[in-house]
């Protein structure tokens, strides 16, 4: 099978992908990108990192997916139907969808999706066997004895607990796709390398630690506004150079159609300390911003019957507080991360997510002044008398966390950053060993409720690293959780927000951006608040 992969490696690299400028010779349009940390497997049920699912995306589709605006819009299914209790989710299947071509169908060609597909990939992924990084998406979520149920082959139904109203955006995560029971049983562990999807793109082959060949999916289902079939490109090469200075060498020389974020080595070469490109990169390339569904913080430890905060200061509110105004947001993202990204002087939610809205949630801005005003409230004028407080961060944020640390000593708040690997914070975090800790949240699915779970308080950590506990937010989290209405919905997530921020178990740093470097001639290739890659509407101008 090596030898067969590498066949089509060359062969069909040669003839479609190997043209370099423009990519489009001989009417063939070709995206190119690189994966720097590579791509660990095709199968949906390992969707876990983000190298991963955007290969994903491209061979497989889900019941429902998020759309630019990050609203749950069909795929799959067409439609679907709630019942009166909230519990049961009926889904209508499209017509006239088909998997790959694959040898494991009679004839090799690809057979029409059914609704006993989708029952099959769902509990796939709750498997133990299966040992999917996504079970715990239905794990004491679906109902033990009709969670999963095929009507009949157009229509699938799926059964809670209890009313969950987020389920929609989890069923758009990768981890759903829908995978054929045939392809899964012929190869076995191998479906990580021989995948087989319902997507706009096929696979064609991989040379594991050299480059990825994805091919046009021609009979794809959708179709543009005008009923011209997707996607527009002929395929996708993904090589997997891990030298970041590489990957923008290969970009200056127009031989990758864009760069996701810009490394920290080359950022101040690209971009102004306003986030700008500098003048001798204007016209040259195309910069590309958008929110980005993640959240900097640090975490302070709330568990108090941990010994670990019963003498530090870090249990009273107002020193929580007077750290969470004690330093420039707004310089530091300036400086340090050339304006990537939104001072978080809101909430923990996001901007970019429907229910962000600062003007509701109030935040912290800087205000030395309200910073030693709080620490006399706290028993500690001007700082006399504080302990010092350990911070603990890893490599990559050794600077933000030095940052901070000047800015409270000016306060009177001192600060030691104890610089860790990340395998060791993250020990620490999961096992409430950290008092205070660098963090961040990164959404899985488009809705406030994956923050917020964040600080339930029957939640283990993950994701509960703080351990928060506040029956009066708990409360309101069950009730959002009932809630099927969007407006009363995020109006309870504002209330959970703002407790949050009141209480101060976290001091939110920033929200993140999507930052792509892009090729002139690539078009309609947008980026979304997941930092998703989609190509099904992306051409390459000649």
């Amino acid at each position: 099978m090596k030898v067969k992969v590498i066949f089509f490696a060359v062969f069909f690299g040669a003839i479609l992908f190997s043209a370099c400028g423009s990519r489009t010779s001989g009417n063939k349009q070709v995206f190119h990108y690189n994966e720097a940390t590579g791509i660990a497997t095709l199968d949906p049920a390992g969707a876990k990192n983000q190298s991963i699912i955007w290969a994903v995306h491209q061979l497989y589709n889900t019941l429902v997916e998020t759309d630019d605006n990050l609203m749950i819009v069909p795929s799959l299914a067409y439609s679907w139907d709630v019942s009166a209790d909230r519990k049961v989710y009926t889904f209508h299947l499209r017509p006239g969808v088909f998997f790959h071509d694959n040898e494991a169908f009679p004839q090799g060609k690809g057979r029409r999706l059914t609704a006993f597909d989708v029952e099959y990939s769902f509990n796939r992924i709750i498997d133990p066997t299966t040992a999917s990084s996504g079970a715990w998406i239905f794990n004491d979520r679906v109902d033990d004895d009709h969670g999963f149920k095929a009507l009949d082959d157009s229509t699938f139904q799926l059964t809670l607990k209890v009313p969950f109203a987020p389920i929609l955006g989890l069923l758009s995560m990768q981890y759903c796709s829908i995978v054929p029971k045939e392809v899964v049983a012929k190869y076995g562990a191998d479906f990580r390398s021989h995948p087989c999807g319902t997507g706009p793109f096929k696979f064609r082959a991989w040379e594991e630690g050299q480059a990825m060949i994805l091919q046009k999916n021609e009979n794809y289902f959708e179709h543009d506004s005008t009923g011209k079939r997707l996607p527009y490109l002929d395929g996708l090469k993904i090589t997997f150079y891990d030298s970041k200075a590489t990957e923008f060498l290969l970009f200056q020389q127009g031989k990758l159609d864009f760069i996701n974020d810009i490394d920290p080595s080359f950022k101040d070469e690209i971009l102004t300390k306003k986030g700008q490109l500098r003048k001798d990169w204007q016209g040259k390339i195309i910069l590309s911003k958008h929110s980005y569904l993640n959240t900097e913080y640090l975490g302070i430890l709330m568990d108090k019957d941990n010994p670990l905060l019963q003498n530090s200061p870090l249990r009273i509110k107002q020193i929580r507080q007077a750290i969470n105004c004690g330093f420039d947001r707004r310089k530091m993202i300036m400086y340090l991360y050339n304006s990537k990204g939104m001072p978080a002087e809101s909430g923990f939610i996001p901007a970019g997510l429907p229910s962000f809205d600062s003007s509701v949630v109030k935040g912290y801005k800087y205000d030395p002044v309200r910073a030693r005003e709080l620490l006399r409230m706290a028993g500690f004028p001007d700082g006399e008398g504080l302990p010092e407080i350990k911070l603990l961060t890893i490599p990559i944020y050794s600077d933000i966390a030095s940052f901070i640390a000047r800015q409270l000593e000016e306060v009177g708040i001192k600060v030691q950053v104890d610089v860790i690997p990340k395998s060791l914070l993250l020990e620490h975090t999961a096992k409430s060993e950290a008092l205070f800790f660098r963090g961040s949240w990164i959404a899985d699915f488009p809705e406030a409720e994956n923050y917020l779970s964040v600080f339930y308080g029957n939640n283990p950590a993950p994701p509960n690293y703080t351990r928060y506990n506040n029956p009066q937010f708990d409360a309101l989290y069950d009730k959002a959780m009932v809630t099927e209405n969007d407006s009363l919905r995020y109006k309870l997530y504002q209330q959970m927000d703002q407790m949050v921020i009141d209480d101060a178990p976290v001091v939110p740093l920033w929200y993140d951006e999507v930052i792509r470097l892009v090729r002139p001639n690539v078009k309609n290739f947008h980026a979304n608040g997941l930092n998703l890659l989609e190509l099904r509407h992306t051409y390459l101008d000649k």
